[in-house]
């Protein structure tokens, strides 16, 4: 009997064991198994002890498979805490958090900066515009700008589209103090390159003799550049990425860059470190092209309708140029919508043109300096550039029927906001020269805009420029040409001349000296 009970031991034993291991064997799809699950739901059921535990029993295994799934890592990614649009709109809330430290008596005192309000509601009339909330919000821009550094005037120019994001730019006059510093970088500039060239002049005159053959070659004289308030720096601009964003001024533009800024062709990125990479190479980052072509946009595309704008002429001043500023018209009464929506003769240019030197004002690159030698000086008038017959652009004022045609396409188009309700229309005026141009005029009231890529219209297609002819590499000449070898007869003869001049010279210093003693 005891055999057979220990027999009956062992086989339950180990069918016990081989349970177990059944109960231990994890699943393929949870990693799981019954052992260790079964164990945490008899401990949770001790713990909790709950009413009708048979009832509850598979809600309880199914919290506990639960919590297990939440202990490892989810494949879901997490939110981030802010996004993009959020902090751009917290930056954008504290523009109307502006206005409550304003009073209202300050409220209805006039601003140095135009009711954007008002002309993104003629914009829309004329089928151009950024949209009603976004013109509001720059506005309150234009208002922080404007209390925050004390700017005379500004005004909306207009938006420069970019790959990346867009420039909102604003233009201002300049402040006498701003005026002051830019004239003082300007002469401290002027100084920094002045001992630079005297000191390469000086390293110059230090070198050895026996030099190879230097080039000849002299860059042509760099054109100045306009003063703060004159020409394509009389206004200075502000630009920002979004309204509530943090404004950023241009720096003003010499005529290098313009003239660089016409042979190239490139989008904006939207952030002004960026470097530009063209040929011909441009001199400077993305913010010096940017200012480049506002400059250029602007001699071109700013017009009005005809005596909205009057030349500042004063007594005296007769025999100067009398187009190189105007000024707004007070006793300006409005033009008929419907004449200056038929004729181009109506509206004229009040922005000075950019003459082919990179300036609004002809200068002679001939003229040298008063403490240069006359010798110099004659040598540098006949090797320098012959610009004797100054470059005069087109005045002020200008009409717009006068522009040239381009690729038989005419330089501007005019038109009515409205054909149905004509009595309540504007007249507006496209430039098909500089694309997204715009300009529109209604009683006394006249604005410009821009807003488009900042390229101008070529045509049908964009030829780079071909590159210059290349220099000579030395000089012709006796004293650079190599001579050929003489031959054994030839240096015999020559040894033999050379030696009857010494000896012709001999006897010379010796007739000499026998009628000195002689004399004596």
């Amino acid at each position: 009997m005891m055999d057979l009970f220990n027999e009956s031991m062992d086989s339950r034993q180990q069918s016990a064991a081989a349970f177990k291991a059944f109960m231990l064997k994890k699943s393929t799809k949870s990693n799981l198994n019954l052992y260790d699950h079964l164990t945490r739901l008899l401990m949770k059921v001790m713990d909790e002890r709950p009413h009708d535990v048979v009832d509850v029993i598979e809600d309880m295994s199914r919290e506990i498979k639960l919590t297990v799934f939440e202990d490892k890592q989810s494949t879901l990614r997490d939110l981030p805490q802010t996004t993009a649009a959020e902090q751009l709109a917290e930056q954008q809330r504290l523009l109307f958090a502006w206005l409550e430290d304003v009073g209202q008596e300050e409220e209805l005192v006039e601003t140095p900066f135009p009711n954007v309000s008002e002309i993104g509601f003629y914009l829309e009339q004329a089928g151009v515009g950024l949209g009603r909330e976004e013109m509001q919000r720059i506005y309150l821009a234009l208002k922080q700008l404007v209390e925050s550094h004390g700017l005379p005037r500004c005004r909306l120019w207009g938006k420069i589209l970019g790959t990346e994001s867009s420039y909102i730019i604003a233009e201002a006059d300049y402040r006498e103090d701003e005026q002051v510093e830019e004239e003082e970088q300007s002469t401290d500039e002027a100084a920094e390159q002045e001992e630079s060239e005297a000191k390469e002049a000086e390293e110059n005159e230090t070198k050895e003799k026996d030099l190879p053959p230097q080039s000849i070659y002299k860059p042509p004289p760099a054109v100045p550049k306009e003063a703060i308030g004159v020409g394509t720096n009389k206004f200075v601009y502000y630009v920002c990425n979004e309204p509530g964003l943090p404004w950023v001024k241009l720096p003003s533009v010499n005529p290098a860059q313009i003239t660089a800024a016409r042979q190239i062709r490139k989008f904006f990125t939207g952030r002004l470190d960026n470097p530009i990479v063209s040929y011909p190479p441009f001199p400077g980052n993305e913010a010096i092209y940017l200012r480049a072509q506002i400059a250029r946009i602007s001699a071109g595309t700013q017009v009005s309708p005809q005596g909205f704008y009057q030349t500042g002429e004063e007594e005296g001043d007769e025999e100067e140029t009398p187009h190189d500023n105007c000024e707004v018209n007070p006793d300006f009464e409005g033009l008929p919508v419907a004449e200056m929506a038929d004729s181009l003769s109506i509206w004229a240019h009040h922005i000075q043109h950019i003459l082919q030197q990179g300036r609004c004002t002809w200068v002679n690159l001939a003229t040298k300096p008063e403490d240069t030698n006359e010798e110099e000086d004659d040598d540098e008038k006949e090797e320098g550039p012959d610009e004797s017959e100054p470059e005069i652009g087109p005045p002020l004022l200008t009409p717009l029927s006068q522009d040239a045609e381009i690729f038989n396409t005419p330089p501007w188009s005019t038109k009515l906001s409205s054909t149905l309700t004509s009595q309540h229309a504007i007249a507006v005026v496209r430039s098909n020269l500089w694309p997204g141009a715009y300009a529109y005029a209604v009683g006394k009231k006249c604005e410009n805009i821009y807003i488009g890529w900042g390229l101008k219209c070529t045509g049908k297609g964009y030829d780079p420029p071909l590159p210059p002819q290349p220099q000579k590499e030395y000089p012709s000449g006796p004293e650079i040409t190599e001579s050929v070898d003489p031959s054994v007869e030839d240096e015999e003869a020559m040894k033999e001349v050379l030696e009857e001049q010494q000896a012709a010279q001999e006897d010379a210093e010796e007739t000499d000296e026998e009628e000195e003693e002689n004399d004596d």
